[in-house]
């Protein structure tokens, strides 16, 4: 099963870049420092939705990371023992909603208070300049990072909270003992301890960031160029791809299309490689302090 596994792998890979070549061969190192998309005269730059994937990417994490261990420090070490199990339950269930549902809920609900309360405040603390300037529209990269962060949040808090309640309970009883406080125990103990486990709950979160399509489309704005604010339109590799594959007639068109999805898988690798690699480093780090003890 893990050869038949690895071939279908490779098989993808290759039909992939197959079908990309004709664009990768046309445009050259262009097409991934391009920033003009124009399927009209044939002229196609990834640039634009290479930046706004990881730009609504980082929004999400931002977000999800505090507020994704906190959750999970909560339920642990914090909330009452018969709450744990429903609560749990409840924070895993938003993992099961489909993302379409969420890509509704943020432009029906979400994308109205944006636009009259959230961008607004932001807006006034960084003025007519920064990340938050030009017009409040509700849809922009920072909506789209807002759904991320509550669709990566599931996953990040579920991992979070296993990783942290193996954690050997005699060290967090050691700490209480010497007289530490909760906050120390959870600072100095707890997170030092799942901090391996931690980082790829952060990796498998930001894998889902990532690659999300439908419900980014809805709310991101699909504009074409370098959005050079918080507030404005822009597309990410996977919305492009959604929006337009289905009206790709011209080969160029089709042919570019299909290289960003190679692109968006290279760019997947790159990021979960060196999220490895961190976890790697971290847990040599570990093993070696254990062995110094």
């Amino acid at each position: 099963m893990a050869g038949v596994f690895c071939l279908v792998m490779v098989a993808l890979v290759v039909t992939l870049v197959i079908k990309a070549r004709p664009a990768f061969a046309h445009f050259g190192f262009g097409f991934l420092t391009g920033t003009t998309w124009d399927p009209v005269h044939a002229k196609y730059g990834a640039l634009p939705f290479i930046i706004g994937t990881l730009e609504t990417t980082a929004i999400a994490m931002v977000l999800a990371i505090p507020v994704g261990l906190g959750t999970a420090l909560f339920l642990v070490h914090a909330v009452h023992p018969r709450l744990r199990a429903p609560l749990s339950t409840a924070v895993e269930l938003l993992a099961a909603v489909p993302s379409v549902v969420y890509g509704l809920w943020a432009l029906l609900v979400v994308a109205p208070w944006a636009r009259t309360i959230i961008e607004p405040a932001l807006a006034s603390i960084t003025g007519s300049k920064g990340p938050f300037s030009g017009p409040q529209l509700g849809i922009g990269l920072l909506l789209a990072g807002l759904v991320l962060f509550v669709m990566v949040l599931p996953t990040m808090v579920a991992i979070s909270r296993d990783v942290i309640a193996s954690v050997p309970g005699e060290e967090v009883e050691g700490a209480y003992a010497l007289g530490a406080t909760r906050w120390q125990v959870l600072w100095r103990v707890v997170l030092p301890s799942a901090r391996v486990g931690l980082l790829g709950a952060v990796t498998l979160s930001m894998g889902r960031a990532l690659g999300e399509t439908i419900a980014v489309t809805m709310v991101i704005g699909n504009s074409t160029a370098i959005a050079h604010s918080l507030f404005a339109p822009a597309a990410t590799l996977s919305s492009v791809i959604a929006n337009q594959f289905t009206e790709a007639t011209e080969p160029f068109h089709l042919s570019s299309l299909i290289a960003l999805g190679v692109v968006l898988l290279a760019v997947s690798v790159v990021v979960n490689a060196a999220a490895r690699l961190l976890v790697h480093s971290v847990g040599r780090q570990s093993s070696a302090s254990v062995a110094l003890v």
